[in-house]
């Protein structure tokens, strides 16, 4: 499989050969399934004594001649806690259990997060599955509405510009009208969520791999090694990704000493 390699002002140069990693068949459940369980998911619990907090221990006796007893009454033997009382006349209502007003829950989260576990050579095959999707026009295009084509993929740099703003313009010879999608947009939500602690929505951005050897810094883009990709930078499957040539070599050099 070939791809064009650009110069770092976005121009074509020649034509290279990826690895064997881009021409993998895509299994989206595994990849689903690795995502699912990389998420974090921060446990939760209700307070120990919620709904605990009244004086109505126990169960109201029904024996004669009793102190607040419930003799007679034809009432059940539920925990109550006193309103009120007049004598030995005492005002009852429901308390503690779960069938009460204002009662404890009767199976709240108990705050123990299970981890879902998957097997490492599914991890792999996941990512490997995810990096392949980058290079797949199906993938991309369905993970951006907005494109009606898109050639040459995976996009792969020569060598890095210095600046964000000769980025942009390399971007934009590279992807023509679309190369807005590369960079991350910030803009207010629209609705309640701004009062609910997501006053802000953005795009996710084209997402920029390098290699370990490599070190740049750029605004509105995200910036990986290819040690450091995980799977939630490239799902849902098809994000437009930039590769640096020595980052693809490094691709190539991994999947030889996983085959060895």
């Amino acid at each position: 499989m070939k791809t064009t390699l650009y110069s770092s002002d976005g121009k074509k140069k020649s034509q290279i050969e990826l690895p064997k990693i881009f021409e993998i068949r895509v299994r989206k459940d595994i990849v689903q399934k690795y995502f699912e369980a990389d998420k974090f998911i921060q446990p939760y619990s209700s307070n120990p004594r919620a709904g605990l907090r009244q004086s109505a221990s126990g169960t109201i006796s029904h024996k004669r001649h009793d102190w607040k007893g419930h003799y007679g009454r034809g009432i059940s033997r539920v925990p109550r806690k006193t309103m009120s009382r007049r004598g030995t006349q005492f005002i009852w209502v429901g308390a503690n259990i779960p069938g009460s007003r204002g009662g404890r829950r009767a199976h709240p989260p108990k705050g123990i997060g299970k981890e879902k576990k998957i097997n490492k050579k599914e991890i792999q095959l996941a990512m490997n599955s995810a990096i392949a999707a980058t290079a797949q026009k199906d993938f991309v295009l369905k993970r951006y509405f907005s494109l009606e084509k898109i050639e040459n993929i995976p996009f792969v740099i020569e060598s890095l510009p210095k600046k964000t703003k000769e980025l942009a313009q390399a971007m934009k010879n590279i992807l023509g009208k679309s190369f807005a999608l590369a960079f991350k947009k910030k803009a207010v939500r629209a609705g309640k969520g701004k009062l609910r602690g997501r006053k802000y929505k953005s795009s996710a951005g084209a997402l920029l791999i390098i290699s370990e050897k490599e070190n740049v810094k750029f605004s509105g883009v995200e910036v990986k090694t290819v040690g450091d990709i995980s799977i939630a930078d490239l799902y849902p499957l098809g994000r437009l990704t930039i590769y640096t040539h020595k980052a693809i070599k490094e691709l190539g050099n991994e999947k030889k000493e996983e085959t060895s």
